[in-house]
């Protein structure tokens, strides 16, 4: 059941979906442009990601809106009425994921809070394999770590790791 408009035809919440995703994508951009300048010479500046990020959001939300305005998408997909119940404990998961990297960077530093979350990240997709899980945390986020601190030359916290790294 769409909920349509007066005047038939468009889905209010697929319409309004859409419309916030552009608009949301529109803050993107403006926010993307109120980052200063830096006065350091840079190809790739300070403002590229949030362009890039707020211009794809901008096409998704008139994708979304287009689609809306044939009709919905929801009215395609019937599959989705029959979607299966929500997955809680994959939902808690996730969420403990992020408080635990929230919680643990500024003492552990970032490998080992990103390896935490990414353990429990591969168990809420339902992994079974917690120690494979671990070691491939560790070898990407020490990976990540040592692009930053050493190609880029940004410090993204080592914690208590900091003598070793």
């Amino acid at each position: 059941m769409n909920e349509t408009s007066p005047q038939g035809g468009t889905p209010r919440a697929d319409l309004g979906a859409g419309i916030f995703v552009v608009l949301l994508g529109l803050l993107t951009l403006y926010a993307a442009w109120a980052v200063p300048d830096s006065p350091l010479y840079a190809q790739v500046g300070a403002k590229a990601v949030p362009y890039l990020v707020g211009a794809v959001m901008v096409a998704l939300g008139m994708g979304l809106s287009a689609v809306a305005l044939r009709g919905g998408w929801r009215q395609e997909n019937e599959e989705a009425m029959n979607a299966p119940p929500t997955n809680w404990r994959a939902l808690g998961l996730l969420a403990a994921g992020l408080l635990a990297q929230l919680a643990l960077i500024q003492w552990l530093g970032f490998v080992i809070a990103a390896t935490i979350q990414y353990v429990l990240v591969c168990a809420a997709f339902g992994s079974r394999r917690p120690l494979r899980d671990l070691l491939i945390g560790i070898l990407v986020t020490l990976g990540a770590y040592l692009g930053f601190s050493q190609l880029l030359g940004v410090n993204i916290g080592a914690g208590v790791l900091e003598g070793i790294l």
